[in-house]
């Protein structure tokens, strides 16, 4: 810890500490505040902008420009909230955060819990997505995977945040046959699928009809520990009124003999996700940036 009392990690601090105050307003002054970052964060964000509007246009091309520029807008709010709540992610006690969260059919979890199945829950990229890891970490341990952050100081802070309710860590160059053994004998895996892999670790399935690239990752993991998998998606409720965890069905016969169809599968149900809350998913994210072998780039 001494080594990030260093004067290059002064600014980096005064940073930490605006979160700190800010995660001590009541959530509804926050999400106000946020939802006014958000305006300013759509009118600079220049090429983000650029790759929210294109993603809303290839997801939803019934919409027309006035309705896309409108979502978008929404989408830059509901980011501003995001960060502004960091410091709740970051510092929230667990008494807190229980207040602040609510579940939807979490039965769907319990069930297979108490049957002693092993689980992994489908975490799509929502502006909101670490609440339920923490809010269900000090239960069994659940585990969640992150990637080393470049910045040592950041890098140390969100590894003991998402730790500090019994949560496991597991970084995504780690050996990933522990993770088997864990989530077999009995702590759920958090797992986040739905960001371009980047690495010839991947296939193509459609997602809202656009062929995209995929880890097989999820079907590959769900086959070596028998486990069920539970979509489960992360809702901010409207004018900071808390939070929604919401649980699905555990998918049928997932996984198949067929990586393709796994991951079309799995691209439906986070679909089904984003057509509930569109403005929450992480449209900042460039999703369809690897492209089918002679396809140009849509960026």
């Amino acid at each position: 810890m001494r080594q990030f009392l260093q004067p290059r990690y002064w600014l980096l601090w005064a940073g930490i500490l605006l979160l700190w105050l800010i995660s001590l307003l009541p959530l509804r002054v926050t999400a106000f505040l946020g939802r006014g970052l958000g305006v300013f964060l759509n009118r600079i964000a220049g090429r983000r902008s650029h790759i929210v509007r294109t993603n809303l246009t290839l997801c939803f091309p019934e919409l027309d420009s006035n309705q896309i520029e409108q979502l978008m807008k929404e989408h830059f709010k509901a980011l501003g909230q995001a960060v502004l709540t960091i410091g709740i992610n970051l510092f929230a006690s667990q008494r807190r955060l229980q207040r602040l969260v609510t579940m939807r059919d979490r039965h769907y979890f319990d069930q297979q819990i108490s049957a002693d199945k092993p689980v992994i829950l489908l975490a799509p990229h929502f502006v909101a997505m670490e609440i339920a890891g923490l809010v269900l970490a000090p239960e069994r341990h659940s585990l969640s995977m992150y990637q080393t952050i470049r910045n040592p100081l950041i890098d140390y802070l969100v590894r003991r945040a998402r730790s500090r309710f019994g949560g496991i860590m597991i970084e995504r160059k780690s050996d990933m046959r522990q993770v088997v053994k864990m989530v077999r004998g009995g702590s759920p895996f958090y797992y986040l699928p739905d960001q371009d892999p980047g690495s010839a670790d991947k296939v193509f399935a459609p997602f809202f009809g656009i062929e995209t690239a995929v880890t097989p990752g999820l079907s590959r993991f769900a086959r070596l520990s028998k486990a069920a998998v539970i979509p489960c998606f992360t809702k901010m409720l409207p004018q900071g009124a808390g939070y929604e965890v919401i649980f699905l069905p555990p998918l049928d016969n997932f996984p198949s003999d067929d990586a393709v169809e796994d991951a079309r599968r799995m691209n439906e149900v986070i679909e089904r996700g984003i057509r509930e809350m569109p403005e929450q998913y992480f449209w900042v994210h460039r999703r369809f940036k690897s492209r089918p072998e002679g396809e140009k780039s849509l960026y």
